[in-house]
């Protein structure tokens, strides 16, 4: 068996995914290709830290976290992120931040 780590034990997937399709998004950090983006090199940058993209597509990730295909406008390039590597451009009313899962008694 592999040893996989989990950022958390929050399960977004328990709940409608953050952001919708076609919504304009801001990357909250440089994202670099780990060697799953094909046809760049390990190490490329794919986003910078304050661009702006929009949501393509929502997928999930190990049972666990929707991930959002975003296509942004600078770089060109495509790119799978998770909530917490993306800002809505348009501000929210009421932001809420992913719950803590409930403490055993």
């Amino acid at each position: 068996m592999s040893n996989i780590v989990r950022d958390s034990d929050v399960v977004e997937l328990t709940a409608p995914p953050f952001f919708s399709f076609g919504e304009k998004v801001r990357a909250k950090r440089t994202i670099r290709n780990d060697g799953t983006y094909a046809g760049k090199e390990i190490g490329d940058i794919l986003a910078k830290k304050g661009e702006i993209g929009y949501v393509v597509s929502i997928g999930t990730f190990l049972q666990q976290f929707y991930i959002y295909g975003v296509e942004f406008l600078e770089s060109g390039n495509r790119v799978g992120m998770k909530r917490k590597e993306l800002d809505p451009v348009t501000p929210r009313d009421a932001v809420e931040d992913i719950p803590l899962p409930e403490a055993a008694s």
